[in-house]
This record gives structure tokens, sequence and C-alpha cells, in this order.
């Protein structure tokens, strides 16, 4: 079985266990239900609940009912966050994924309360998991756990780094530190969230848990490094948009900032570390290498 296979077999678990937790579209509220709904479902590779699932497993975890309510609220908030960045204020944008977004398939006033309640209800989520737990030290992890995703979505972590990415575009040029920051908190928070989530509910100690954080920073950095290069020297039919779009835009990249070899020895350098992480945590983490590597080195 190439990885690609092994790839769309996790896929299909993960969209089996995250839909489970989806709220059904009855009630007055029917409306904004759907509007979740829709947006939840429009697909993907549900890369982070999927990092959290197999950091779970790596460590050791064994009753998998335990993660599966923090992997939909992961999704659920990944999803929130997109419905909101395709709005009017934000991104202005017509489609994602081949379909309209929701502002656009709903009207922006839904739109924005889909996300809202996208974002509450993963907290449900997670919340009624620890209520319900009766083992006291499972509960003060799961506790642990909500804690850490609610701090890297919010203000210390993905949405202070969007609110610094908006900033910057008004700025034509930004230091090396603030695009970093950028990258750190608007794409690596979640990622870092996913990894550590899982060490967490599995029982990590806190030595692996600071391990799966510098892997989590490494994997985001990189991955948007490569976003990066792939703009400059990518194949426009394969990325589905023009190459050389950043430079265009006069936006500041990793590429602009640092060169395009230096960028290219980096990324490999903060995935060669990654792996070598992962390699060290004492587990299988052979499916876990390969996915940090599909998504650091993709063609787009």
């Amino acid at each position: 079985m190439n990885f690609e296979e092994e790839l769309s077999g996790h896929v299909t678990e993960v969209e089996n266990i995250i839909q489970s937790f989806l709220p059904e579209e009855t009630g007055y509220q029917k409306r904004v239900i759907e509007a979740m709904n829709y947006s939840f479902l429009a697909g993907g590779k549900r890369l982070r609940p999927m990092f959290m699932l197999e950091s779970y497993r790596l460590f050791g975890g064994v009753n998998e009912d335990v993660v599966k309510p923090f992997m939909a609220a992961m999704e659920m908030i990944h999803t929130y966050s997109l419905i909101h960045d395709d709005l009017p204020a934000m991104d202005n944008d017509d489609y994602r994924r081949g379909r309209l977004t929701n502002h656009k398939k709903f009207d922006e006033a839904t739109a924005i309360l889909a996300g809202d309640s996208l974002l509450n209800y993963a907290f449900e989520t997670m919340l009624v998991s620890v209520a319900e737990e009766n083992d006291n030290s499972l509960r003060t992890a799961k506790s642990k756990a909500a804690f850490y995703l609610a701090k890297s979505a919010g203000i210390y972590g993905m949405i202070g780094g969007q609110m610094v990415d908006i900033e910057s575009e008004k700025k034509g040029s930004i230091p090396k530190e603030e695009l970093l920051f950028i990258h750190e908190n608007k794409t690596a928070a979640l990622i870092k969230a996913s990894l550590c989530v899982g060490a967490i509910l599995a029982g990590a100690d806190e030595k692996d848990i600071a391990k799966m954080e510098r892997v989590g920073y490494l994997i985001g950095v990189a991955f948007q490094i490569q976003d990066d290069i792939l703009d400059c020297i990518g194949d426009d039919k394969i990325l589905g948009k023009p190459v050389g779009s950043d430079a265009k835009n006069e936006k500041t990249t990793y590429v602009t900032l640092e060169g395009l070899e230096k960028a290219m020895e980096d990324e490999r350098r903060m995935s060669e570390e990654a792996i070598h992480l992962l390699e060290e945590v004492k587990g299988n983490s052979e499916f876990l290498v390969k996915l940090a590597e599909s998504l650091i080195k993709r063609n787009k």
C-alpha cells in the first residue's frame, strides 16, 4: 500500500469519528446548524484531528474514545476559522474546496453565527467529555487538554497570529521576527495543539509534550516556508493558482526576506529536525512521520 492509499484510509477513519459529533439539524435554530454542518462537511484531509489521533497512539493511548471528542473539537475550531477567513471583512472569498463559501451559500450574518457556533460547540464537546469522566487522573488530563486547545485557538495562538497578519498587510514590509510570529501562531498553533492534546490525553510526560510542541512548531513553519517556495518555483497547473502572486502583491515572505536558497535550506532543516524528534519517541511513529513529510514537502 502506498502512502496516498494509506492516507485515504486514515482520512475515512477520522471523518467517521468527527462527523459523529455534529449537532442534528432540527429546532428553531436549524438554519445556523445547517450552516455549521455545511462548512464542516466540505471535506479536506482532516490533518489536525489526524495528527491528534496519531499522537495519542504514538504515546500509547489505548481507549480512543478518550481522544475522539477532542478531535471533533479541533476540526470545529479549524472550520470556524475558515468560515470567518472567507468573510468580506477578511479575505472575501466566494469559493472554498470547490463549493460556495458559507456567506455565499447562506448570508453574511448566518456565516458569522455559524463560525461562532462551531467555536462554542467545540468547547461544549470537550467539556461534556470532561464532566462525564469518572477517573480523576483522566479528568485532569482532559481538562489540561481542553485548556491547551483553547489557548492555542485564542489571542495567544491562532487569533493573535491572524491579527498580526492582517496588520502586516498594511505595512508593505515586516521583519523576520514578525513573520515568524505570524507563522508560529496563525498556522503552527493548531498543529502544535493537535500533537500536544493527543500526547496529554495518552499520559505523556512534560518532556515529551514539550517535544511535540517543538515538532508542531517546526511542521507549521516549514509548511508556510514551503508555501512561499512554491509561489516562486511551483507549477501553477498543480498549485491551482498563478505562481509569483506574492511578489506581484509585494507581500513579505520567507523567500523575500532570506532568499530562495536559504528558504529551501531552512525548510529542509526544520523538516529533518521534526522527523528526528518524532523518531525519538518510543512508539510507532512511521505514519506520523510520513504525514509530516507529506505536509511539508507537498507540491501544491
